[in-house]
């Protein structure tokens, strides 16, 4: 068995995710998350979010000092990222597998 991570296309998941909510772990008081839902408010998979903020830091050069476009950088990353273990259900009602 492989441990890669294989990761649906960004078109695909934009037609799935139906929104990405920032929460607060549920072990770890402080630590917050990512947590992505599809259109039937279904949980798919969560991130770090100070794994994602650094990850968008990295790419744009620095955060954005905008907090929306800051957001609006994470859920495109996130996007780009949905690995396609967590969409089989979703992928099966649309036909897609």
């Amino acid at each position: 068995m492989s441990d890669e991570v294989n990761f649906i296309p960004y078109e695909l998941a934009k037609k799935i995710v139906g929104a990405v909510m920032e929460e607060e772990h549920l072990h770890e008081p402080g630590r917050r998350i990512l947590t992505v839902y599809d259109l039937k408010d279904r949980e798919l998979c969560w991130y770090d979010a100070e794994d994602i903020l650094a990850e968008v830091a990295e790419r744009e050069g620095g955060l954005p000092k905008n907090k929306d476009e800051v957001k609006i950088k994470a859920v495109e990353l996130i996007l780009h990222m949905i690995p396609d273990w967590a969409v089989e259900q979703v992928l099966a009602e649309l036909g897609e597998k």
